[in-house]
């Protein structure tokens, strides 16, 4: 169960707790993890952003932290001399596997786009469509307290960034570039096109909801 004030990860625990997830998926003959598989895991320097050098007393310390917060910890099933550790997100939120790949991701590479977050969770599920993120995101950002939040569109983007919010609120501050700026109606473009690619995605989910509850009325 978790704790009743709000979490707030600190990076090192935002790591551990990420890459947890990630190899108990992606890795799972070798996981429950010992902690140097842990460390190496953390400081891999693909699928992070940034990347990171933990030394051993770094993951340490995080995983007492997310013991005391009751998201991870000595594996409980383990057997043998070494110690192996596991997350219990699970038995704390309670994800469809939808939600904990996308939750891992934003853990493991930070706020993204829908593309970028359908594309890197390829390994632990398949998102058919770019809807389906959305929605998987949406759910996110539905619960109490919200786990996930759509950050500013930076200046010459298309798309809108999304973060969690397990460490706390994000503060996303955009910075034009020289390749970023643009015109004032470029951009205003832009922002039209993403808010009615989002529209439509949304509007899609709400017709398959209506027609799978108008089958369930007929059958």
């Amino acid at each position: 169960m978790l704790p009743s004030d709000p979490l707030r990860l600190t990076a090192a625990e935002a790591r551990v707790l990420g890459a947890l997830m990630e190899k108990e998926v992606t890795t799972p003959e070798y996981y429950p993890l010992s902690l140097n598989a842990l460390i190496n895991a953390c400081n891999q320097r693909s699928n992070r952003e940034p990347v990171m050098n933990l030394d051993e007393d770094d993951v340490r310390q995080a995983l007492h932290g997310l013991e005391d917060k009751s998201l991870a910890g000595r594996a409980r099933s383990a057997e043998g001399r070494v110690m192996k550790y596991e997350h219990w997100l699970g038995e704390a939120f309670n994800f469809s596997r939808a939600e904990a790949a996308l939750v891992c991701v934003l853990l493991l590479r930070g706020p993204q786009t829908p593309g970028e977050l359908r594309g890197r969770c390829e390994r632990m599920h398949r998102f058919e469509e770019i809807a389906d993120v959305l929605a998987g995101i949406q759910k996110l950002m539905e619960r109490e307290p919200p786990l996930s939040a759509m950050l500013p569109r930076q200046p010459g983007t298309k798309e809108s960034r999304y973060a969690h919010l397990l460490s706390g609120p994000v503060e996303s501050i955009a910075i034009p570039t020289a390749e970023a700026s643009g015109s004032s109606e470029d951009s205003a473009q832009a922002e039209r096109v993403a808010q009615l690619e989002v529209t439509v995605a949304e509007l899609k989910l709400e017709i398959a909801e209506l027609r799978s509850k108008i089958e369930s009325l007929i059958g």
